[in-house]
């Protein structure tokens, strides 16, 4: 293995550890600002993502300032993120599969019903009805920008620049443990559809397909808070 390896793998963790850092430290930072004494852990969490202008904020000016140092680890490389995304010749099997992964991971979502009922009357009530502007935010950060950067850097850069050094198995499961820990709020569910994603990935060998699924899933519960707000 050469040193290559180890400096690209490298780069590739320091890049999602400060994505990383960046996001769970806004939604730790806003949890504490609406602590109250009697607040139970999931009460807390509950305040994580309350503004919802400036977090779907935060999640796209952190994700698009670290793009550019993505796109250039693989230019570096002489690596076509393009050819990483998606091939023709397997387009439209990718894309059935990522819609069929964004379906079932919406279904696992529902499981969260289940954590929200440990909640007490202190946690946070959830949205009022949302406006054009939020509506408009959370398709762009969690549809868009969410599903297509976050997958370069927790999937991408997981199986292309630390697989090498790690295992392919090994690096995918360590990034999706810092893909949990960006949404730690959502008690796990992150860290659930990931592997979710992960199978998606490996099975097809483009990123089209967990991005597809995860900006799927996200897109479906915006719709889902459109309707029962």
């Amino acid at each position: 293995m050469n040193h290559t390896n180890y400096q690209n793998a490298e780069k590739a963790l320091k890049i999602t550890t400060t994505l990383t850092l960046l996001v769970a430290g806004y939604e730790v930072f806003r949890s504490c600002l609406s602590y109250k004494k009697g607040m139970n852990f999931l009460d807390i969490a509950s305040y994580a993502n309350a503004d919802l202008n400036m977090y779907c904020l935060v999640l796209i000016l952190a994700n698009i300032i670290l793009l550019p140092s993505a796109i250039m680890l693989y230019r570096q490389n002489g690596i076509s993120l393009k050819d990483e995304i998606y091939e023709k010749y397997s387009l439209s099997k990718d894309i059935v599969l990522g819609i069929v992964l964004a379906i079932l991971s919406s279904m696992i979502s529902l499981l969260s019903l289940v954590v929200c009922k440990g909640r007490t009357a202190l946690a946070f009530a959830g949205w009022d009805r949302l406006s054009i502007s939020e509506i408009i935010l959370m398709t762009i950060s969690l549809g868009f920008v969410s599903g297509i950067c976050k997958e370069i850097f927790f999937r991408g850069f997981a199986k292309t620049f630390c697989g090498s050094v790690l295992g392919e198995t090994t690096a995918l499961l360590l990034f999706n443990v810092m893909f949990g820990m960006l949404d730690w709020f959502n008690v796990g569910h992150s860290f659930i559809v990931g592997l979710l994603w992960i199978w998606g990935y490996k099975k097809s060998k483009h990123l089209i397909v967990p991005m597809i699924a995860h900006g799927g899933m996200n897109l479906i519960s915006v719709v889902f808070y459109i309707v029962t707000g």
